[in-house]
């Protein structure tokens, strides 16, 4: 199943115009500056904002196109805003109870009881909901949401009103919702970390148009996209758990371009893991290192540098399939001769876990 979506439309001195197609499975991260369009395109995807002319097809069905447009109500399709929007007069099995007793059998795709445990609530569901805090509320929002049974999943900055102990405690919750189910999201955000953890493909947003659409690894190291620009440009790897030392408390994960040694974290044996690289914690040399302290050094080849305003440079490597990036100054790139296709080995500092 895929998402195709197309649509133009102009607000005053604004003008909605997209076209793209995302993935029927994973999560689609909309990114980019307030004002450019993220909410205006779920509100259309959701039919809460009829624009003329528009075209969206989910899956097999068309639900707007010159002759059709069919309306909220009937759209297999959960949106979840930034407050949680529940009923105060209900429980918090009120509040669930709600949509999934609305909801005719055959469009339910998650049981009563697994939605409650795959949002972790089983302690909750007797209590009202003044109580909860606000990561509780918005899980209790998310898991009415599956119980209405949709096919697209839709979330608004679902986290912007959270303190950071909240988000750290829903994030593991919202990563398992499409992996558990399949159903694909669309997902707004301005937190860079919300998008670094849950993201698997990424729609950049500039002026009301999708500048870029593609795989996170990939859009977050494209040096023409805003995402790799100033002190945070980072990348991001999908690894595997091979070996743990206990001792040090090193984990050893393996990725396309070798292995990476991972200090304080202990993943389970044999899962994947997201790892966050900051350009700025690699360095590079022509050669590999000898009695240094970096446990982390592959071997990369130069596949573009682009010149910053502060006399650094921004050099993408490729590490055997999976993009780098390293913030160096210009004289290093200028003392190592590097250019494209140069090759080099990449001295890692600093590698972060996500999950």
């Amino acid at each position: 199943m895929t998402i195709s979506a197309r649509f133009r439309h102009r607000f005053g001195s604004f003008e909605l115009d997209v076209d793209f197609t995302a993935p029927g499975r994973g999560v689609t991260a909309l990114v980019g500056p307030s004002g450019c369009g993220k909410t205006t395109l779920l509100r259309a995807i959701a039919g809460l904002d009829h624009l003329d002319g528009g075209y969206l097809r989910v899956g097999d069905d068309i639900w707007q196109d010159q002759q059709t447009f069919v309306p909220v109500h009937q759209r297999a399709v959960g949106y979840v805003f930034q407050d949680a929007n529940l009923f105060s007069h209900l429980s918090v099995r009120g509040n669930l109870e709600y949509g999934w007793k609305r909801t005719p059998a055959f469009r339910r795709t998650v049981a009563f009881a697994d939605a409650v445990k795959l949002l972790g609530l089983d302690e909750l569901v007797e209590r009202g909901v003044d109580g909860l805090s606000g990561g509780e509320k918005q899980r209790v929002a998310l898991a009415r949401t599956l119980l209405c049974g949709p096919r697209l999943l839709l979330l608004d900055e679902p986290l912007a009103s959270l303190d950071a102990g909240s988000k750290h405690e829903i994030l593991p919750f919202l990563a398992s919702i499409p992996r558990e189910l399949e159903l694909p999201v669309l997902y707004v955000s301005h937190d860079a970390d919300e998008v670094a953890r849950l993201a698997d493909h990424l729609a950049c947003f500039e002026d009301g148009r999708i500048a870029a659409i593609g795989g996170v690894s990939e859009m977050l190291t494209r040096l023409d996209l805003p995402l790799s620009r100033g002190p945070d440009a980072e990348a991001l790897i999908v690894a595997d758990v091979v070996g743990y030392d206990p001792v040090d408390r090193i984990s050893e994960v393996r990725f396309s371009g070798g292995i990476l040694l991972v200090t304080g974290a202990c993943p389970e044996m044999g899962s994947r893991v997201r790892l966050r690289i900051k350009a700025r914690d690699v360095s590079l040399t022509l050669e590999p290192p000898t009695g240094s302290s970096i446990l982390n050094v592959v071997p990369a080849i130069v596949r573009e540098i682009a010149s910053g305003s502060d006399a650094r440079d921004l050099v993408r490597l490729d590490c055997d399939g999976t993009p780098l990036l390293a913030l160096v100054s210009r004289r290093s790139v200028r003392g190592l001769g590097l250019g494209v296709d140069s090759r080099i080995h990449a001295q890692v500092k600093s590698v972060a876990v996500l999950s």
